[in-house]
């Protein structure tokens, strides 16, 4: 009986720390930050670095936006040949815009380049073709974002952030896709 009355003054005792301890600890308060400045004219340059899913949008060699991306389903390495998932390495330049594609909003990139079709006229297969920085397919709804690397070796964003890219980014664009 003493050690079923000790039991029951330990839990009873447990039980009111706990509640002292969530009446004086509130969890943190996430912190809206404002959406940044609109971007003004044109950018110049856009950086995609694969290894860090990260792009960024510069104008006269500053840093003015910068965005996390998906690519393609098997991103590591250089692209070689059509159907094999990844994203193509090397300077390009945006070539086409496409308001009426599968996916929001697309900014076509001039790959394959000469030594691309060269090396695969080489090897006997396609180059692939078709690179875009795009939006999310647009068969999902509004807001909706895919996870992980999705792409068949295209750059995705959000379908507001390839509004945004879009609106800055004119034809002849320079485009540099590192490692």
């Amino acid at each position: 009986m003493k050690t079923l009355l000790r039991l029951l003054v330990y839990v009873l005792l447990l039980i009111s720390l706990g509640y002292i301890a969530a009446s004086v600890y509130s969890p943190p308060v996430p912190v809206q930050q404002p959406p940044p400045p609109a971007l003004i004219g044109e950018v110049d340059l856009i950086v995609i670095e694969k290894a860090a899913r990260r792009m960024q949008l510069f104008q006269d060699g500053t840093p003015v936006r910068t965005y996390r991306i998906a690519l393609g389903f098997t991103p590591d390495g250089d692209k070689d040949r059509q159907g094999d998932g990844k994203t193509p390495e090397g300077s390009f330049t945006v070539d086409r815009r496409n308001s009426a594609s599968a996916f929001h909003l697309s900014l076509g990139l001039d790959y394959p380049r000469p030594e691309d079709m060269a090396q695969a006229a080489v090897g006997g297969y396609s180059p692939g073709g078709d690179i875009f920085i795009h939006g999310q397919p647009n068969a999902l709804p509004e807001g909706f974002l895919l996870k992980g690397d999705w792409t068949a070796g295209c750059i995705a964003v959000s379908n507001t952030e390839i509004r945004e890219i879009w609106a800055v980014t004119p034809i002849g664009t320079k485009v540099e896709i590192r490692p």
